[in-house]
């Protein structure tokens, strides 16, 4: 074939390429994204669940495998200070999805229980709530959520789903509405409330041994007391029992369910197939949406214990389950970015990884570590204030469009994903509430050095534990700290005994004067500083000092969704396939979707 009729042949392709070159142009020009006017990419937002900082191979391990993660930092950009909103599940979430702290929208705990414990519980992301996912869904978006959900279902009665995915912006959702839990794996020791149902048991035990008593003397003539009083006190223990076994003796069946849209598609889950269930609808909903713009949250259910590990990788890793389990997690994000490349949209697609706090130290069991590596960073999952537990990875490619390679040091936080994927969806960031985000185009472009964060703000639960103050002039990151986790054992670096550290009480340390670091010198918070060993001490604490007062003058009261009456169990609430209570149903892993 002779040169013109190649000549001939390529002509038509580069006009068929002509309006994407120009719209990226224009984008990596102006990054004016307006609706009207300007190409909107697809974007792809991948969480992982308990990923620890350390645990990739792009942010220094190298026992560990992922080699996907880790072309995508090479190809993209990777940022190394990027932090959770939050130390825990539900509320880091609620804030990655709205934009703001979670206590804004009463999703943290006040005291108690720092997350949602049922999928029948009536707590949950509030409806005047505004994800990035209803915004872009008015911008003609498909939305999708695929994984895990944890932001609560129902307010009211078993189909109303105020809080399900689909009432919060997202047009299609398959996946868990709760999280995975030691439960869901039979023959695991019990995760959900494990204190209060072992204290239930011992009650119950004790009153029926009591009431044996009762009826031994009774029938051996010893005392003397009428038979019905035994079978009244029978009749109690018996509901008492009840009423309580009624939740904690089905936690499987109430709370690992799977949902399609609205409705249950397999209840309780079958772990050992949940994986590829989840990864075939990602890779069917990329295909269904390729003409785009689509929106996919991909939520992963790695790394979050019981490390639910397919045969194809259980024993190939270097650190035990746990390690398995991530490799495993690396080759799913692998596929899902083959497909994404193999329908010709990689050059048009925002990819975002990530993880949704830090390692959960605690988790062990008689075979070792079951959390992950937080890296240089002290602390991890459930502490507010230390590194370990907040500090995550932040990965964003857009081929062709952002420099590959490039890595941004900058204070980021998953809060900043809100107005980040709104602008580059064409939408409007609320006017009517505090968005804490910020949005990332400007670092992602190039076109500002500094961080758009002077202060951030470290909760665990309502508490305020921690706070930072990113110096612009002198280039210096303060890290204050008012309240840190009392360690068991002392210097241990975790809260081992406990599922996770407190955030108040006997469980804490106040620290008055508070505790001060500089993190630009010091990441891994080893030396504290003293007003002897910096000059700045006291005037960098009344400083940051009065950022948390002007920001503590920005929260309003809202209804707290942790709240006992919201977290308990209620039969009414339960998501059921079948008749209740004998919810039952089971799927082959090839519905398609319509």
């Amino acid at each position: 074939m002779g040169p013109a009729a190649e000549s001939g042949r390529a002509a038509p392709a580069a006009r068929n390429c002509l309006p994407v070159l120009l719209a990226v142009c224009s984008l990596l020009t102006t990054w004016e994204v307006k609706a009207s006017n300007a190409f909107k990419p697809n974007i792809l937002l991948i969480m992982a669940d308990d990923l620890g900082i350390g645990d990739l191979g792009c942010y220094g391990n190298n026992t560990l495998r992922t080699p996907n993660i880790d072309r995508l930092a090479e190809e993209g950009v990777r940022f190394t200070q990027h932090l959770a909103a939050a130390p825990l599940c539900t509320p880091s979430r609620a804030a990655f999805l709205t934009g703001r702290h979670s206590i804004r929208s009463g999703m943290d705990a006040s005291d108690g229980y720092r997350a949602l414990q049922w999928n029948g519980g009536s707590g949950g992301l509030p409806k005047n709530e505004t994800t990035f996912a209803s915004i872009l869904q008015q911008q003609g978006y498909a939305t999708g959520l695929i994984g895990k959900w944890h932001q609560g279902v129902n307010c009211e009665s078993r189909t109303d789903h105020c809080h399900h995915p689909l009432s919060h912006g997202f047009d299609y959702f398959y996946g868990m509405p709760f999280t995975l839990v030691n439960d869901c794996q039979p023959g695991r020791p019990p995760e959900v409330d494990a204190h209060t149902r072992a204290q239930l048991w011992h009650y119950t035990q004790m009153m029926a041994l009591g009431l044996l008593t009762f009826a031994v003397g009774k029938a051996c003539r010893l005392i003397s007391i009428p038979w019905k009083a035994v079978i009244g006190a029978a009749s109690f223990v018996f509901l008492f029992f009840a009423s309580w076994y009624a939740s904690f003796g089905f936690v499987r069946r109430w709370n690992c369910i799977l949902m399609r849209n609205h409705r249950v598609a397999e209840q309780p889950m079958v772990l050992e197939r949940t994986a590829s269930l989840m990864l075939q609808e990602a890779v069917s909903y990329i295909e269904r949406n390729k003409h785009g713009p689509f929106l996919l949250f991909i939520s992963l259910l790695h790394v979050h214990i019981p490390l639910v590990t397919t045969k194809q990788f259980l024993g190939k890793s270097r650190h035990g389950l746990y390690g398995d389990n991530v490799e495993e997690m690396d080759w799913l994000v692998g596929e899902i970015l083959k497909a994404i490349e193999e329908n010709n949209l990689k050059n048009t697609t925002f990819t975002y990884f990530t993880s949704d706090h830090g390692g959960h130290l605690e988790a062990r069991d008689e075979h070792g570590q079951l959390g992950g590596w937080n890296g240089i960073y002290r602390g991890g999952k459930g502490m507010g204030g230390w590194e370990g537990g907040i500090r995550v990875p932040g990965i964003v490619r857009w081929s062709g469009v952002l420099q590959a390679g490039r890595v941004i040091q900058e204070p980021t936080s998953l809060m900043d994903v809100f107005p980040t994927v709104v602008q580059l969806g064409g939408g409007e960031v609320p006017q009517d509430r505090v968005i804490d985000g910020r949005s990332l185009v400007p670092l992602l472009q190039g076109a500002a050095e500094p961080s758009a964060h002077e202060f951030l703000f470290h909760y665990c639960g309502k508490h305020l534990h921690a706070a930072r103050w990113y110096d612009k002039d002198s280039g210096r990151l303060w890290k204050v700290h008012y309240v840190t986790p009392r360690f068991q054992p002392e210097g241990a670096g975790a809260c081992h005994g406990r599922g996770v550290c407190p955030c108040s009480g006997d469980g804490v340390i106040q620290h008055h004067p508070p505790l001060l670091f500089d993190l630009s010198r010091d990441p891994s918070e080893a030396q504290p500083l003293s007003p002897g060993s910096e000059p700045l001490f006291y005037a960098v604490v009344v400083r940051v000092g009065e950022a948390v007062e002007e920001h503590r003058r920005t929260l309003t009261a809202v209804p707290p969704q942790f709240s006992l009456s919201n977290i308990v169990w209620k039969p009414w609430l339960q998501p059921c396939c079948g008749t209740f209570p004998f919810c039952s149903c089971s799927q082959d892993g090839h519905h398609s979707a319509t």
